[in-house]
Formats: structure tokens, C-alpha cells, sequence
């Protein structure tokens, strides 16, 4: 494609589809994580978005096609919640919105990372979710890991929440292959959401592959971020992400984008912003095709990476 990448026609479609479990969704997917504030995620001093704008985002998302909203509990600033932007944005929601939710880590009231939750906890994390967005039952619930320890315990858990209605399907999130495995012993897991894009994790394209090879859709995040985490993309791009931009009339964040959708047809993209105009160059991106010649040289960028 060599047209202009920021035309408005271009919907989230473009991107393809792909099913997590029994619900079908375009590739190209919202992450809400940046919706709540301007600045760093969970920033301290992080300035608190503009509602009217957050809600007319995600409108504007799903006018666009995105049928794929990624968030959780723990996403909020000091007078916003994604959560509750979404459920006042977008409820009654539409019957092919599938919104993915997580849960493990928690912050309290003041914004402070509260203890990694116990299988216990887990369900009141749930029921929060529910409340917030306003469903009585959630479409997709990761389990966020943090750290290396068995995740048969917690993951047992959420199988006893799906198993009782309040989950339809289960994914994990930040995980070893081991992980998957360990998980997949005890139930059907739909997706996995870990950090990677060009030049970042390059020891995961293996496990990249064998997600595909499993019908298990991979979701990256800070695809456009990478090591730039939740400060954001530091704009510093390499010649040869600008190289393929210019010549495709885009942006290297649309590259980025583009680059990871190529990587199999099971790899789903949550990049997100609280900013129309980059929303919309976002979702155009699942239009960039890309050629062999230059995937090549993406590639080669992309092992050369952290």
C-alpha cells in the first residue's frame, strides 16, 4: 500500500480477523492503558486526560472497526478509570465487542501496586471488572504474571470463575512457554499478551511460532513503545524502520504496527492513545502490506534488538 496511511476509510477490518475461543475479532485491536492519562502510565505526577476526549476515542475506535478492547481494573489516574470510560463511552455494547481484561497485579485507592493477588483474591479482581464495566460476565481474563513461580494455583482459580459463568475465556499475560504449558494442563487458553515488537524480545519469536502453531493468538504489547515501556516510544526510530515508512507514505509507528501483524496471521495488535489522529493512523496500519525484500531488512533490525 503506498497510499496516504492516515485515511479515515480505512477501518480496523483491513487488519483481518482472528477468534479468541468463539469470538471473532479484527487484528488490529484498542489497548486503554494510555486513556487515562496524558504522560506516563501510572505516572505519580502523571496529568489526568480530558473525559470528553477519552470517551470520543473510543467511540471514534469503535466507528473504525475495533472490535477488540484491551484494559483492566488497575488502569486509572487520579480522576479516571478505563473501566468506566469504557462502560460510559461505549455500553450497550455492541454484540461483536469482545473486551479483554486482566488481572494478578492491583493498586489501592491512592494508585500505590498493591502485592501480587493470591488465588483468592483473584475473584474479588473479577467481580471489580465486572462493576466497573458495567457486564455480567468478562469475554477474555488474563492472568498478568509477575515473576517465574508456578502459575497453577492462580490460573485453577479463574477455571473455577469461567467455570461458574463469570469468564468466558482465559488468556495469560507477561509468561515463560512454561507458563502456557503449565496452563493449558488445567484449560483452554486463548491468547497470550507479552512484550515484543522490533528489536524487543527477538529470544520470543519461537514462542511467538508456537502459539500460532496452537491456535493461540499472540498479543504484543508496547509493540510502538518497546523499551520505552510505559513512557511511551522515545521517537528515536533506525534508518531502516524510516526507510520503509517513506516508502509507504507512513509513520515508523505504522511500520512498527505492521511489522508485528506480519509476523503470523494469530498475532493480534492493542496499541493505544488517548489522541484521534493517532488512533486513526493506528488502525490504518492493518492496511500496510508489506513486501518480502523489506520484511527482511525489519527482521534483521528486529534480531539485532534487545
Amino acid at each position: 500500500m503506498t497510499s496516504n496511511m492516515t485515511s479515515e476509510t480505512i477501518t480496523a477490518a483491513a487488519s483481518g480477523t482472528w477468534k479468541l475461543g468463539d469470538l471473532t475479532v479484527n487484528r488490529i485491536g484498542f489497548g486503554a492503558m494510555r486513556l487515562t492519562q496524558n504522560g506516563e502510565a501510572f505516572g505519580t505526577g502523571a496529568v489526568p486526560s480530558d473525559r470528553g476526549q477519552a470517551i470520543s476515542v473510543l467511540r471514534r475506535a469503535v466507528e473504525l472497526g475495533v472490535n477488540h478492547i484491551d484494559t483492566a481494573a488497575f488502569y486509572f489516574s487520579s480522576l479516571r478509570s478505563a473501566n468506566e470510560l469504557i462502560n460510559q463511552a461505549l455500553a450497550p455494547y455492541p454484540d461483536d465487542l469482545v473486551i479483554t481484561t486482566k488481572v494478578g497485579p492491583g493498586r489501592d485507592p491512592s494508585g500505590e501496586w498493591l502485592p501480587h493477588a493470591t488465588p483468592e483474591q483473584l475473584r474479588g479482581q473479577v467481580e471489580e471488572n465486572l462493576r466497573q464495566l458495567g457486564r455480567d460476565h468478562l469475554d477474555v481474563v488474563n492472568l498478568r504474571v509477575v515473576g517465574t513461580d508456578s502459575i497453577a494455583e492462580r490460573f485453577g482459580a479463574l477455571t473455577r470463575l469461567r467455570d461458574a459463568g463469570l469468564i468466558r475465556h482465559l488468556g495469560v499475560s507477561n509468561v515463560r512457554p512454561e507458563h502456557l504449558a503449565e496452563a493449558q494442563a488445567i484449560a483452554p487458553v486463548v491468547c497470550v499478551q507479552n512484550m515484543y515488537g522490533i528489536g524487543v524480545r527477538p529470544g520470543h519469536d519461537t514462542f511467538l511460532r508456537t502459539c500460532g502453531e496452537q491456535g493461540v493468538a499472540f498479543v504484543p504489547f508496547y509493540s510502538i513503545a518497546g523499551t520505552g515501556r510505559t513512557a511511551g516510544a522515545s521517537g528515536a526510530d533506525s534508518d531502516e524502520v524510516l526507510a520503509v515508512a517513506r516508502a509507504h507514505g507512513a509513520s515508523a509507528t505504522q511500520v512498527r504496527l505492521a511489522w508485528t501483524l506480519h509476523r503470523g496471521p494469530h498475532v493480534l495488535a492493542i496499541p493505544g492513545t488517548g489522541n484521534p489522529d493517532h488512533l486513526v493512523a493506528n488502525v490504518a496500519a492493518g492496511a500496510l502490506r508489506l513486501s518480502e525484500d523489506e520484511l527482511a531488512v525489519l527482521d534483521s533490525v528486529h534480531q539485532g534488538g534487545a
